[in-house]
């Protein structure tokens, strides 16, 4: 692969991320989160392994989140018509992401409360 091609691969993908942050509304309220949960890591000083640990929960909420979009996009290429399977998809793609949000909070309360109320 040449490295216009590489360049080209990694604008569609900035192209791909600024239309889901501009599309979907869970991905700003990520965004905002995200924004917040920094700011309170800069306020109480996380530690090197916990900023790493944000980090990837940032990352995989926005990564979840980008994945539910395109399968939503690709089940509604498919059919315009109610079909269970198309639903289904639709859901499970939503539960993915859901699980990874309820995950990411759990884990951001064992890194922030304890520096806030311990």
């Amino acid at each position: 692969m040449n490295v216009k091609k590489r360049m080209a691969a990694f604008r569609y993908a900035w192209e791909g991320i600024i239309h889901g942050l501009q599309t979907e509304r869970h991905m700003q309220y990520h965004a905002l989160s995200a924004l917040v949960v920094v700011g309170a890591g800069w306020w109480t000083g996380l530690t090197v392994t916990e900023w790493c640990l944000v980090i990837l929960l940032i990352g995989g909420m926005f990564a979840f989140e980008l994945m539910n979009a395109a399968v939503e996009r690709v089940v509604d290429l498919v059919t315009d018509e109610y079909a269970l399977l198309a639903k289904r998809a639709k859901d499970v793609a939503a539960g993915a992401v859901l699980v990874y949000a309820m995950t990411s909070a759990v884990i951001g309360c064992f890194i922030f409360l304890p520096k806030w109320f311990g």
